[in-house]
């Protein structure tokens, strides 16, 4: 089957001939037509040859992309380098002749900041812009344009770090802007599936669907991660690709970011911060590994958590109850990432019990809030941890109710792993919608009133078996 591959003209992007996968063939008797001096086309052409060698992915973003532009004169999608941002943006603007202009290219950033204002009042009306966080200014600069012709223009931009941890840059288009977060790929958009594990959750039947026991292949899929870009390769040429990523990330996101002086100590870090996923942030404790203040790692963790590496799960607690602990619990960005910096293979995460059970958590974390960010409904995300040992591994809120979260490796289930279920049970009350544990086995089971054991696989899977209801289960 040949794939298509997509052109930037002088004045939009459209679907050029198809050419075949094998010949990588660029020819300009087929209706090529080079881009104009100014667009990046090193950055584009290496993007659309990438898409031809491996497969696009729907993401679960997309709608909401699209259902952002036809209301919001600025939308900004935002995430971690390679994870789609980019391929996001030209599959929806190529459909509507956007404009492709992209800030990782010295020529184009040079002219922007040399003059914003004139840079910005010659952009088309509809233009992705690529990259903005390298040009912080932008925010200010597209403010007076949307406000004069706020129907007519279409903005989508992309970025590799958090701008709304940046006050002054966010709240210059607010009101005029939506952001949207992509994620690395998640289990649901491999398979090409529908997402229905929350909607299920929430419901009063709980027909979990899943595909089964995972055995050896859920370390496979936690040590290969989300990032699109391996989703083909072998497990060592990964390990080249993601030694790459980290150098990249140092040496010129986080010099961009900030004038940090020991850029030796992030990789170490990154290390420390993969190794301690799924734990209560200690920040006095990683400061300990490296003989620094808690201020300075504090900083150091707030510059990574920019670049959408690491994210704090808070707690949930209530004012009524004094015994919750209220520490936030750190989470790696991604699964795979965090297995490189570990030198962990999927054969020595299924050996390493305690391990495999840390990264699992984070899995499952990080498979929920990506269909969270999807979901018609706002969910938010918390986990539980109280004085007397209880705890939940994550608390999901859909408007006044709740649904705890136990994640274990083990293939089996016994009553004590609903321990903390039932303690969020009784402080909830009837805000309590049920409790579940997911687990590698094959039987959605019942333990009690509104709490279930669920198979892991029903995160992600394909409608190729449904399980009993809670009444028929046994």
């Amino acid at each position: 089957m040949p794939y298509p591959i997509s052109y930037i003209s002088a004045h939009k992007i459209a679907p050029c001939k198809y050419l075949d996968k094998k010949a990588f063939q660029l020819d300009d008797a087929q209706g090529f037509i080079w881009p104009v001096k100014r667009v990046s086309f090193g950055r584009y052409l290496a993007l659309q040859l990438a898409d031809m060698a491996a497969t696009l992915y729907r993401r679960l973003a997309e709608d909401a992309l699209i259902a952002a532009l036809a209301d919001t004169p600025v939308v900004l999608i935002h995430g971690p380098r390679q994870c789609g941002k980019t391929t996001l943006a030209l599959q929806v603007g190529k459909r509507r002749r956007y404009r492709y202009y992209t800030f990782d290219d010295a020529a184009t950033l040079a002219a922007a900041r040399a003059d914003i204002t004139g840079f910005v009042s010659r952009l088309e009306k509809r233009a992705i812009l690529d990259e903005v966080q390298h040009i912080p200014e932008l925010f200010a600069a597209l403010k007076p344009i949307v406000d004069v012709t706020r129907n007519s223009v279409r903005f989508i931009l992309t970025g590799s770090s958090n701008v709304l941890l940046i006050p002054r840059l966010s709240d210059s288009l607010a009101g005029r802007m939506e952001i949207l977060r992509l994620y690395p790929l998640s289990q649901i958009e491999l398979e090409r599936a529908r997402p229905s594990f929350l909607s299920t959750l929430f419901s009063e039947a709980q027909s979990f669907r899943h595909s089964g026991v995972l055995g050896k292949s859920l370390a496979e899929r936690i040590v290969r991660g989300g990032y699109p870009v391996v989703q083909k390769r072998t497990a060592k040429r990964r390990e080249a690709w993601y030694a790459n990523y980290v150098e990249t990330l140092v040496q010129r996101d986080v010099r961009d970011l900030s004038h940090i002086g020991s850029l030796e100590a992030l990789p170490k870090l990154l290390t420390l911060a993969a190794s301690q996923t799924a734990r209560l942030a200690n920040l006095s404790e990683m400061a300990s590994e490296f003989e620094l203040s808690r201020p300075t790692i504090r900083n150091y963790l707030t510059l990574i958590e920019r670049l959408f590496l690491i994210e704090f799960l808070p707690p949930w607690f209530s004012n009524r109850i004094k015994r919750l602990i209220k520490s936030p619990k750190l989470h790696f960005g991604d699964t795979g990432l965090a297995c490189n910096l570990l030198r962990c293979s999927a054969a020595e995460l299924d050996d390493q019990r305690e391990l495999l059970g840390q990264l699992l958590e984070t899995f499952v974390f990080g498979e929920i809030e990506k269909q969270a960010s999807a979901h018609l409904e706002r969910i938010d995300l918390h986990h539980l941890r109280d004085k007397d040992g209880y705890e939940v591994d994550i608390v999901v809120q859909r408007g006044t109710r709740h649904a705890g979260i136990e994640v274990k490796a083990a293939s089996s289930v016994r009553e004590g792993d609903f321990r903390g279920l039932k303690r969020l049970r009784e402080l909830l009350g009837s805000r309590f919608h049920s409790g579940i544990v997911l687990y590698d086995g094959e039987h959605v089971l019942p333990f009690g009133e509104r709490l279930l054991a669920v198979p892991l696989s029903s995160l992600w899977a394909r409608a190729l078996r449904t399980a009993a209801t809670v009444g028929q289960s046994k």
